[in-house]
């Protein structure tokens, strides 16, 4: 891959550790003459990655999906460094960025391009998200009755906690939480998973890449709050028809040679099963 010359930081000061790695990593780029600069890591301005060769982001999964939506439109590549917890975006650990931050910078890296939805009301202005979409009644204690239209056609109509509406990377998120299904990053589907339906018929649905979905609250007593990665969507109004889909736009996303998605999802979620040799 291109090696990197010029590198932002984007740092969660607030994680333990963080700000030193950052100095600690800022030396080994400045060694191998990388220009570098630093950010904080939310909110990141419109326009602070233009003319980047990669970000480094240093913090948790949230860190990373404060940063993901300017990187998508810079089309910067993403260099996850967990100081979280879990750490399914942020693949690099502190010791794996240490031991081999000099290589990765150049060109020792394998790029993933990851699906995003784009969401906003109907006719009006769009973000992007890369984990998931949440619509649900504004006030948490009330349920709220949402129509489901795919393409113009109805699909269903759920009373329910709400809905999720997930891409194949925050499959492992939200949406795992509720229920839904663990769905391969390359996948670039939708999975739209309910929360706490009212009925026991009502499972995830999965969705072509090239949907378009429209979801319109029946509740005239239950305003909807619209989240994207966790914030609230500000163009959305209390009744507005919800319109998502995958975006044109994909995150380039900086993986390690040999990383392995299953592996990632083994280690994090405790499955069983060890990595063996099994040609002989």
């Amino acid at each position: 891959m291109p090696p990197i010359r010029k590198l932002t930081l984007a740092v969660n000061a607030s994680k333990d550790g963080a700000a030193e790695l950052a100095r600690e990593l800022a030396g080994i780029a400045a060694k191998a003459g990388v220009t570098v600069r630093e950010i904080a890591a939310q909110p990141v301005a419109a326009g602070a990655l233009a003319g980047q060769d990669a970000c480094c982001v240093i913090g948790g999964d949230g860190t990373l999906l404060g940063v993901a939506r300017e990187a998508a439109r810079a089309q910067v590549p993403l260099i996850g460094v967990n100081r979280g917890s879990l750490g399914f975006l942020t693949t690099f650990s502190a010791e794996e960025a240490r031991a081999h931050f000099g290589e990765l910078l150049g060109g020792a890296y394998r790029l993933a391009h990851r699906a995003m939805l784009e969401c906003g009301p109907a006719g009006g202005p769009r973000d992007l998200a890369l984990n998931d979409v949440l619509i649900k009644a504004e006030e948490n204690s009330r349920l709220v009755r949402l129509e489901v239209d795919a393409d113009g056609e109805l699909v269903t109509e759920y009373t329910c906690d709400g809905l999720i509406l997930s891409t194949p990377t925050g499959s492992t998120a939200y949406n795992l939480s509720a229920g839904g299904p663990i769905m391969h990053p390359a996948a670039e589907v939708i999975a739209m998973t309910p929360i706490c339906p009212h009925t026991l018929s009502n499972r995830s649905i999965i969705f072509r890449q090239d949907v378009k979905l429209r979801i319109i609250n029946r509740s005239p007593d239950s305003a909807m709050l619209v989240a994207l990665d966790g914030q609230r969507h500000p163009a959305i109004k209390r009744h507005d028809a919800v319109e998502v889909s995958i975006s044109k736009l994909r995150l380039p996303l900086v993986q390690a040679e040999n990383y392995s998605h299953f592996s990632v999802v083994r280690t994090k979620l405790k499955w069983s099963g060890a990595l063996v040799d099994r040609r002989g």
